[in-house]
């Protein structure tokens, strides 16, 4: 008995194909379909490219100036601190001098009393002075006086002058004919600035 060839052959073939259409055809056509929703990548076209350059150029310069802005108060800021360092150094020195050169003042006081208590002559010590001994106290003198001239001393002047009480300490009074009324007419201690301070004041006598 013969057997149909031609059923046993369509047997074999899957049962979703339609007429006419080959096996290999649908298996192809199968494996190649892409998948949906996926694109292929495109280039940046070179409008894309120059936008996105001056962008970058432009956060850079903000950054630039930003850390630029921050050196500049850094500079300051330190400038500042150095300032204020060398004004309390200074100001620290002149305290400490301030202190040496008032402790001084009395001294020179003295000196001054002896200076012009041999100047005087009216007792008869001073005839046993020589000149020698007198003419070495003098330049002691005048030597401190321009020692404490140089470190900012400087004497309050007195004599003639109308009566300050931020300057001047009146311990007496006197009558003077020739003298203003509140003039001063006698200096009993010598008053004396370090820079634009009063360091001690003058003990003087006024005229009524």
């Amino acid at each position: 008995m013969a057997i149909d060839e031609t059923q046993s052959s369509d047997a074999t073939q899957p049962d979703d194909l339609e007429s006419g259409t080959l096996a290999s055809d649908f298996y192809a056509a199968g494996s190649s379909s892409p998948e949906e929703g996926s694109e292929s990548a495109r280039p940046m076209t070179p409008e894309q490219e120059a936008a996105m350059l001056r962008a970058a150029l432009a956060e850079a310069n903000e950054e630039i100036a930003r850390q630029a802005d921050a050196v500049q108060r850094g500079h300051a800021d330190l400038a500042n601190a150095r300032r204020r360092h060398d004004e309390e150094r200074l100001n620290i020195q002149r305290q400490a001098n301030s202190r040496l050169l008032v402790g001084l003042l009395p001294i020179v006081d003295e000196l001054d009393l002896a200076v012009n208590h041999l100047e005087s002559g009216s007792t008869a010590s001073t005839a046993d002075v020589s000149d020698s001994w007198a003419e070495g106290v003098r330049l002691i003198q005048r030597k401190l006086a321009t020692f404490l001239e140089s470190q900012g001393v400087a004497r309050i002047d007195c004599l003639g002058e109308p009566f300050n009480p931020e300057l001047h300490e009146a311990v007496g009074l006197a009558q003077v004919g020739d003298a203003a009324s509140g003039s001063i007419v006698e200096v009993l201690r010598q008053g004396y600035r370090l820079h634009d301070r009063v360091v001690q004041v003058a003990q003087v006598v006024v005229n009524q």
